[in-house]
């Protein structure tokens, strides 16, 4: 299932649906694209690190308010870079510590998927 919103440009709106996201799904990953065309490489690997331990889980678009979803989420990590994933309503981090995580063989885990 992905979660698409479409010109939205509101800062509570968008920080709504941050914090909707993050507290109504196991696992949820703020991305530029959408599962089935990302549009970059990070969010791209970010994608295909979830996809190898979790079949569903939540995917939104931040490119239609891109601005307003880095405020959004650095509300919630301290980051305001994309891809930022989150599992059980915490943050877990980037394509790079995804990458790390699954290196090490705590990626499963982490996602909630053992």
């Amino acid at each position: 299932m992905t979660f698409s919103p479409e010109g939205e440009s509101d800062t509570d709106d968008v920080q709504a649906r941050v914090d909707e996201a993050i507290a109504d799904n196991d696992v949820v990953l703020f991305m530029k694209g959408n599962q089935l065309m990302p549009q970059c490489g990070y969010s791209k690997k970010a994608l295909e690190l979830i996809s190898r331990h979790v079949e569903e889980f939540e995917t939104v678009d931040v490119l239609p308010a891109l601005a307003e979803y880095r405020a959004a989420l650095e509300e919630h990590s301290g980051w305001e870079t994309i891809p930022q994933t989150y599992a059980d309503g915490e943050f877990v981090g980037g394509s790079d510590v995804l990458e790390e995580l699954e290196e090490r063989g705590e990626l499963a885990a982490e996602l909630g998927a053992e």
